[in-house]
């Protein structure tokens, strides 16, 4: 007779990274989602698709508070995937865990104010040579994540799509996604394309939606920069 030997597989385990936004919440609390709100307002699928963190270190929250604000987030399709800034033993059943060692980048300001800040900033980098060439178009729902340096895509990005790169970001095509360029913190990072229609655009700290794109630079080529604290665009000729 015959026997079959079963071989048990052992577990697997990797790590990774993945890009999240880190959000600070200010006191009062109350008054800071209400900004939230009004921002949210002019740009909705901001944090479409991207989990976040929650940086608790700027207020000081019982676990019922942290736990409601964590639902108030959630109303508004923000997917909190861990909190950081609190005491470990600030954590209790039902609420995201808490994370340590995070790496941050710069935040994300509108105009003046700051709206999803990333917490921390990285000391300056060595120039890098390193780009990425994207021969294909980038559909909706992908992302393309490149903080080593310049980002290039010979097609289109289409709607609902994003560009994230720590240097310059170039469309030959149609930009309909976001762009986001520089994000390590180099404000001489630009952002060119052949036709501009996007939801956004940002550089280093700094952004743009949709609606603060002049009509008269729509479906036109066009270069985006910083200027001090102000994100300019400009057509191309």
């Amino acid at each position: 007779m015959s026997s079959l030997v079963c071989q048990r597989q052992s577990l697997r385990f990797r790590a990774r990274s993945y890009m999240a936004f880190a959000i600070t919440p200010r006191a009062p609390v109350v008054d800071w989602l209400a900004d939230l709100d009004a921002n949210l307002e002019r740009s909705k699928g901001f944090f479409a698709g991207h989990p976040a963190v929650l940086d608790l270190s700027g207020v000081n929250l019982r676990a019922p508070a942290i736990a409601h604000l964590v639902a108030a987030l959630e109303e508004r399709n923000i997917r909190v995937l861990g909190i950081e800034g609190v005491d470990p033993a600030t954590a209790e059943p039902g609420l995201p865990p808490v994370l340590r060692g995070g790496r941050g980048t710069p935040g994300l300001e509108a105009g003046e104010r700051a709206t999803a800040a990333v917490t921390g900033r990285l000391a300056p980098q060595r120039q890098s040579l390193a780009s990425l060439l994207i021969e294909d178009p980038v559909r909706s729902g992908q992302s393309i994540v490149f903080t080593e340096g310049d980002v290039t895509v010979l097609g289109s990005v289409g709607s609902g799509a994003e560009i994230v790169a720590g240097g310059s970001i170039h469309v030959y095509g149609t930009l309909r996604g976001r762009a986001m360029a520089g994000v390590n913190g180099n404000a001489r990072a630009r952002i060119f394309c052949h036709r501009v229609e996007a939801e956004l655009l940002a550089i280093d700290s700094y952004y743009k939606t949709a609606d603060d794109i002049e009509d008269s630079l729509r479906r036109g080529p066009a270069q985006a920069w910083l200027e001090g604290s102000t994100l300019k665009i400009s057509a191309m000729q």
